[in-house]
């Protein structure tokens, strides 16, 4: 143990005990999203469908979303120390909760949803870079950094559904071209509307089948 920890102990993201940066209880109650699923866009109902109420009559680019964690209160609390605390470890249980629930994809890189350029200045290293870096280590496929924000956004929380998609539109690009099966990872999926301008932005410029894959998804 290093002279850091003793005087710093480390405290559970979520409920502030000291000893983990996750500690066994708050895990364990974490919301895990099981089956039955919506097939496009991973929502959860009392049956699988192939398009739920949520992503019917949407032209989606990405083939299917999955997620680990309903984004309840401990989800959110867990995901807000992890993104304004700085707290870098908790990347790791986050692609442990990821790997433990979803299978991996079928996919040649996995690409994070890129940082939006003004707040990555204060944050700097972006929640969905370490999570994908995480992840690919545990699935064994390469991440790479192919997406870029070409502007600011507007804050998402607190916009309805038709203004977050209007929001991010146009609002990423590629890098370079993508290989031809892309997973998409982010931290949450809210309305999906920023993991979709990302598949987009992947599809233009040359990816012909895009997963998405996060830690959590809002339930409604």
């Amino acid at each position: 143990m290093g002279l850091l920890s003793l005087v710093l102990p480390e405290r559970c993201a979520v409920c502030e005990r000291p000893g983990a940066v996750l500690c066994d209880r708050c895990r364990n109650g974490l919301t895990r999203l099981r089956p039955p699923l919506c097939e496009r866009c991973g929502s959860p109902g009392p049956w699988p469908v192939r398009r739920c109420a949520e992503c019917s009559g949407r032209r989606l680019a990405f083939v299917r979303a999955r997620s680990a964690l309903v984004y309840d209160g401990s989800a959110r609390t867990f995901v807000r120390v992890w993104k304004e605390h700085g707290r870098r470890r908790l990347a790791r249980e986050a692609a442990a909760l990821v790997a433990e629930l979803v299978p991996p994809p079928a996919a040649d890189v996995l690409v994070h949803v890129p940082g939006d350029p003004e707040r990555a200045l204060a944050r700097g290293r972006v929640a969905p870079t370490a999570l994908a870096e995480e992840l690919a280590r545990a699935w064994r496929i390469p991440a790479a950094d192919l997406l870029r924000r070409t502007r600011s956004l507007e804050r998402q929380r607190g916009l309805g559904l038709a203004a977050r998609r209007r929001n991010v539109r146009g609002s990423v690009v590629a890098r370079a071209s993508p290989p031809r099966r892309v997973c998409v990872i982010d931290d949450v999926y809210t309305s999906g509307a920023t993991v979709n301008e990302c598949a987009s932005a992947l599809r233009r410029a040359g990816a012909r089948y895009v997963e998405v894959v996060t830690l959590a998804r809002a339930v409604r």
